[in-house]
């Protein structure tokens, strides 16, 4: 790797200097990875003069829209992997339908080849930095306190927006981290309403899950504690903070939860219809606003999975996600019903997508399946990072329109950044591996600029996908002759290995050298710890329970010298 590396520096350069501010990192010219340059060498003049098209179209429509660049709606959806929304021909294979989502889907451009992470929070901050999650250190789905989380250094899309005029907000689930520095409100957005963790805690650790059994070894009450030492080597989730608001430059605190209450699957029904109604809250005010708009709603449904709260199953599936799936599509309908009442359906692009594939280890009861990809969430096979996603923005995306060119979500980041002006505020100072997707949504398929992907699991580089082949990588020190490779057209389910040596033959080599180059990078970008700091920091009204958790987990930080 050395000489490799050696190779690299003088095309790519060395220099790795760390900002905390947007105004400090704008020297020079966005750093990419190797594969862009690769193709910008290639196809750079072809999209230098599609560019200037496009910058005349987007300067007409700022003209229109009393000089102002397009709102922004994104609506991610947890756990849905590709098939599951937004495609009626697979109804009858689902047993449910999402009607709305699939009227919406009709009224743009579906991008077929839609890549994400393989789990939520690694999805998330792809999409909110413009990069591989590896490079922030954040890679993972964290489920238990531990005063880690997105730091304050990384430069999200809504600072970037923020700074380029736009009012930001974010309604739902967060995820991205239990300290300060990592909250909505100071990672760029003016108003924030969510959750500090996930679904684990909220929909698999409520009164309601654990009497059904779905989570051991949580609930004291089921288990004898005679020999049980150490009353903290278990997760009380009644203890973990729950919903939080808070509006930028101030503090946020935790709301609906009470000293002693047991979180039950009600009030993480209630928490997702406030989230929703938070939602129409927002667009209410944002349209009477004189900015354009950044707005998430990220809905805690349609992760769900006690059925005792289902008093009459209304699909053929009838499992408690897929009975979900159809709820939140009713809320989407609200949403985009509201919009069209607002009068801003015009000026205003919307994505709706999924995060990452379906929760295997729960198929059974779910109501899911990984369907057309085999694989699902935590995975690097396709049913695990592959999903639907949808965009629409009228009279400039072509309506019913489907695209077979790669998409990563990060590339959202970059397309969104150009498209409200702020393309100036991305930093230069760190590898974006988000590309700007604006060619593509504008002019359709074929002017796609990506035909590769890397993907994780954690801080593991899995697989490669590169035009319609795909690479799954030897375990580290195992030969590169036993890496398997998939024709994804002819083996879209990665379970013919013996195909390997007809693709290898051709492309085995080029994939190696394609890891090589992005692992060189590395070397000169090096990836970047997480944020660390007090638990809960920031947080003004810690319960009772709260500050005992805290407590404990400060205590046994601090035998190894990690508390902060």
């Amino acid at each position: 790797m050395r000489s490799l590396n050696q190779l690299l520096v003088p095309v790519f350069g060395v220099a790795l200097v760390l900002s905390t501010s947007i105004a400090q990192a704008q020297e020079g010219s966005i750093i990419r990875d190797a594969e862009y340059r690769i193709l910008e060498r290639q196809h750079g003049d072809r999209w230098a003069t599609e560019d200037k098209d496009i910058d005349v179209k987007l300067a007409e429509f700022r003209e229109k829209n009393g000089g102002n660049p397009p709102n922004i709606l994104y609506i991610l959806l947890d756990d849905i992997g590709f098939g599951e929304v937004g495609m009626p021909d697979l109804d009858v294979v689902r047993g449910y339908s999402t009607p709305n989502i699939t009227d919406f889907a009709d009224q743009g451009m579906s991008m077929m080849r839609m890549y994400t992470e393989p789990s939520c929070t690694p999805t998330r901050v792809a999409m909110l930095t413009g990069r591989h999650p590896v490079r922030t250190g954040f890679d993972e789905a964290k489920a238990v306190p531990e005063g880690e989380g997105l730091a304050d250094r990384e430069v999200t899309l809504a600072e970037v927006l923020s700074e380029n005029g736009y009012a930001t907000a974010h309604i739902g689930k967060w995820h991205m981290g239990d300290i300060e520095q990592s909250y909505a409100i100071n990672q760029g957005f003016d108003y924030a309403e969510h959750p500090i963790h996930q679904q684990a805690q909220l929909a698999l650790m409520n009164s309601t899950a654990l009497n059904e059994g779905h989570v051991d070894g949580v609930d004291l009450r089921l288990r004898s504690t005679d020999l049980m030492l150490d009353d903290t080597f278990r997760i009380d989730p009644y203890a973990m903070v729950y919903g939080t608001v808070g509006e930028k430059g101030g503090a946020i605190r935790e709301v609906h939860m009470e000293p002693g209450q047991k979180f039950s699957q009600d009030d993480y029904v209630a928490m997702g219809q406030r989230y929703k109604q938070s939602t129409l809250d927002q667009l209410e005010k944002l349209a009477k606003g004189d900015k354009p708009f950044f707005l998430q709603y990220w809905p805690l449904f349609p992760i769900s999975f006690t059925r005792t709260d289902i008093e009459q199953a209304q699909t053929l599936n009838g499992g408690p996600v897929a009975e979900a799936i159809v709820k939140v599509d009713g809320y989407i309908g609200e949403i985009l019903t509201r919009i069209e009442e607002l009068g801003i359906a015009d000026n205003t692009i919307i994505v709706i997508m999924g995060d990452n594939g379906p929760f295997m280890e729960f198929v059974d009861k779910s109501g899911q399946s990984d369907r057309i990809y085999r694989g699902g969430k935590t995975e690097h096979l396709e049913g695990g990072v592959r999903v639907n996603a949808f965009v629409r923005w009228p009279g400039m995306i072509e309506e019913g329109t489907r695209v077979k060119d790669i998409t990563h979500v990060s590339d959202l980041f970059s397309t969104f950044a150009r498209l409200g002006d702020g393309e100036a505020s991305i930093p230069r100072d760190r590898i974006i591996d988000g590309v700007d997707q604006t060619a593509l949504w504008l002019l359709g398929e074929t002017h796609g600029r990506r035909d590769y992907v890397f993907v994780y699991e954690g801080f593991v580089l899995r697989s490669l996908v590169k035009q319609q082949y795909k690479m799954h990588l030897p375990p580290p020190g195992g030969n590169p002759i036993l890496a398997a490779m998939y024709d994804l057209y002819k083996n879209p389910r990665e379970d013919r290995p013996q195909d390997s040596i007809r693709i290898g033959v051709g492309f085995g080599a080029n994939f190696s050298l394609m890891a090589q180059r992005h692992l060189a990078m590395k070397e000169l970008y090096p990836d970047m710890p997480p944020g660390h700091g007090p638990l809960y920091g920031g947080i003004e009204n810690l319960r009772p329970e709260t500050k005992e958790l805290v407590d404990n987990i400060l205590f046994a930080q601090g035998l190894t010298g990690k508390s902060d």
